[in-house]
This record gives structure tokens, C-alpha cells and sequence, in this order.
């Protein structure tokens, strides 16, 4: 099974791509050391004050990747500083 969250962020203080990028990089290397999950930003590109990073796992239980994609969501929204999670999802296939 595979198994993503897709969480919206909202940059309000971003003055562009670069500073931008600079803001999620950090976060995006966190939740792979962390958490052992693949990421990439993956929508919103081109926004410099909203993007939206992908989180991805594989596995064989829906309720263990469910369980484990909900304890990511629940980190950022409780530990990243530079902005705001607008919303997440998790989607199993």
C-alpha cells in the first residue's frame, strides 16, 4: 500500500522563490531524518507564500500508515515556526 500526506503551508512573511525555498528545505530534510518518509514540494511552485510538500510511505497496513502519516501532520503543525499549515490530507491507495 502507499500511503501520502499532502500538507498546504502558508509562507506570510516570503518576499520570494528563493527565500521561499529556503524556508521549506529545512522542514522537507527534518521529516526525512525524523520520520523516514520521501518528500518534495510538490504544487505551488511558482506561489512565493503557499506550497504544498508531499510526504509518501509504503507499507502493508493501512491503519499503521495512517497512524504514522497523522504523527508527521501533527509535528509540523506543532513545530514548524515559519509560517502556517493551511491543511492537510492523507490518502491511501
Amino acid at each position: 500500500m502507499l500511503a501520502t500526506l499532502a500538507i498546504h503551508l502558508h509562507l506570510p512573511a516570503c518576499s520570494s522563490l528563493k527565500e521561499k525555498r529556503g524556508r521549506i528545505k529545512p522542514l522537507i530534510s527534518r521529516l526525512r531524518r525524523e520520520f523516514n518518509v520521501s518528500v518534495a514540494e510538490m504544487d505551488l511552485q511558482d506561489k512565493w507564500d503557499e506550497a504544498v510538500i508531499v510526504c509518501a510511505m509504503i507499507g502493508n497496513e493501512a491503519a499503521f500508515l495512517q497512524s504514522a502519516l497523522q504523527t508527521v501532520a501533527k509535528w509540523v503543525e506543532a513545530n514548524w515556526s515559519d509560517g502556517d499549515v493551511w491543511n492537510t490530507k492523507i490518502e491511501i491507495v
